[in-house]
């Protein structure tokens, strides 16, 4: 399939005319072919109302359908082959295993929703029978299910060229509900975009949909993301990004006529508590784990472990000479793009820079072009309280010790800290008191709480909860992987005393979609 440069509109190519762009090769410090066009508000417009025409089609269509279109997607991207993992590579410098199994994962999570959307629970039908002869007042006929709250902008993430992009989680999902779905491409992997934008695009014609169930879009600039946000016919917005990115997007969806949610994925440094029991037993292979999953994908996860806390003692010392000499052992890597190379740079002199704190290890140095050196640093909890640039993320591989000097600062640190992807907790059977006394403060501030592991990594499955408290999130009752993303573009609408004739399927007496459906306070099959 070639790359023209083009966006993707009502079925077919557009060219933007409003500026040009190039994708670029990070480890080769060169732009690449083809130019691409850049949109312009009107491009969006006439993207979203194409969108706006295709919903009431796209959302009344069967089920059946629906599953049909995401599975079809999923085998039109490994149908792009080998050109697909070349070219993502190309534009990112990630692996090609990697992308290998980043592939894996997209296709993977398309095919999950496939099978949410036949199951149908996700509708959450539900009937409460009339009761007319009901005193003081009888009840009417109430029946419920959710349906799509409309068309979806999704922003492609520059972390994950296929997970969390395109045809990533946030364009599943949205689709799985219903929802037409315009993405725009992320800047930094704008050939792989179009690749899998024209595989998307090929499953919504072959499912036989209105053209208007999928558009993708290109922008110089911010111009493009911010009409997208504003345009009336969008009703929610998918982003993984920067904090300030989500909050500035926010900001635009909060000033609408009609406001809408924008579930941003934003900033997090992932705490990993170690335990005084687990540092005693397992401090050598805790710190061996914990460069391993500092270093993967050179630091370029959300889920990264940007703190580490621990109890002052000769078992602490221990931790920290065993994670520089592992350290010491991981070389500079070549990062996504030009821009996060140098703003990792910048926050890590930064951090060098502030008093208290000291630079404890540091990665192989190498000549690859826009490389991140992997740096550890350590401080104490008094001085991470006080300085408020400590919490802050730093996109790569780098990562803070802090000492306590006993458990109450452990604890007052955890009540400190802001809301987070995760929290981690390496214990032993003498921790789990200390641990029961951190869990309600990392219930309140993470969405993920993990033992004995490493956060980098998130499985897509029925259980997980990639989202949490701000500003790991915009919204900490959502999360934007596993089935339940599904939640964040459904909305339930309730349906009193109408004839039969005009119910939905998933409500009507009997049961034509065979759901698990709850009834007068009963779930039942029937």
């Amino acid at each position: 399939m070639q790359i023209t440069g083009d966006m993707l509109i009502a079925g077919g190519s557009v060219r933007g005319n409003a500026g040009t762009l190039r994708a670029f090769d990070p480890a080769r410090n060169a732009e690449m072919e083809p130019i691409f066009g850049a949109g312009d508000a009107g491009d969006v417009d006439r993207a979203c109302r194409l969108a706006q025409a295709a919903f009431d089609p796209f959302r009344q269509a069967p089920l059946e359908t629906r599953a049909r279109l995401l599975e079809a997607i999923g085998e039109r991207i490994l149908a792009l082959g080998d050109a697909l993992i070349e070219r993502g590579h190309a534009e990112s410098a990630l692996p090609k295993a990697r992308l290998e199994g980043e592939r894996a994962r997209t296709v993977g999570q398309l095919k999950l929703f496939a099978q949410l959307v036949r199951d149908g629970r996700w509708l959450g039908a539900t009937l409460d029978s009339a009761m007319p002869e009901r005193k003081p007042l009888p009840r009417s006929d109430l029946r419920l299910q959710k349906i799509p709250v409309g068309p979806v902008a999704v922003f492609g993430a520059s972390n994950f060229p296929l997970a969390f992009s395109v045809a990533g989680g946030d364009t599943a999902s949205a689709l799985a509900a219903g929802c037409p779905v315009v993405v725009k491409a992320h800047p930094a992997h704008l050939g792989t975009s179009e690749l899998v934008g024209r595989a998307i695009q090929e499953a919504v014609a072959e499912c036989g949909l209105p053209a208007g169930v999928f558009a993708l879009v290109i922008g110089a600039g911010n111009a493009v993301g911010e009409a997208l946000v504003a345009h009336p016919a969008i009703k929610a917005v998918g982003f993984t990004g920067s904090r300030g990115g989500g909050i500035a997007l926010m900001n635009i969806a909060a000033r609408r006529r009609e406001p809408i949610p924008v579930y941003a994925e934003m900033s997090s440094i992932n705490p990993c508590f170690v335990l005084p029991g687990a540092l005693a037993a397992r401090a050598e292979a805790i710190a061996t784990g914990f460069v391993d999953s500092l270093t993967l994908g050179v630091g370029q996860f959300c889920t990264n472990p940007g703190l580490v806390v621990v109890l002052d003692g000769p078992d602490r010392q221990a931790f920290v000479e065993a994670a520089s000499k592992a350290l010491e052992k991981k070389g500079a890597q070549t990062m996504l793009t030009a821009g996060i190379a140098s703003a990792y740079r910048d926050g890590v002199g930064k951090r060098a820079g502030v008093l208290g704190v000291t630079q404890v290890g540091q990665g192989a140095s190498t000549d690859a072009q826009h490389a991140a050196l992997p740096a550890l640093f350590a401080t104490s909890q008094s001085r991470f309280l006080a300085e408020a640039p400590l919490e802050d993320e730093i996109f790569g591989p780098t990562s803070l010790i802090v000492t306590c000097a006993n458990v109450d600062e452990m604890v007052e640190l955890a009540e400190h800290i802001e809301g987070q992807l995760t929290a981690t907790l390496h214990m032993e059977q003498s921790d789990v008191e200390l641990a029961r006394r951190l869990l309600p403060t990392l219930e309140r501030k993470a969405g993920r709480i993990l033992a004995n592991g490493f956060s980098t990594g998130v499985e897509v499955a029925h259980a997980m909860v990639h989202g949490g408290p701000f500003p790991a999130t915009s919204d900490p009752r959502s999360t934007s992987v596993g089935t339940l993303a599904i939640e964040r573009f459904l909305r339930p609408v309730c349906y009193q005393d109408l004839p039969s004739e005009l119910l939905p399927s998933s409500v009507q007496d009997d049961n034509p979609l065979n759901l698990w459906r709850l009834r007068d306070g009963t779930f039942e099959r029937r």
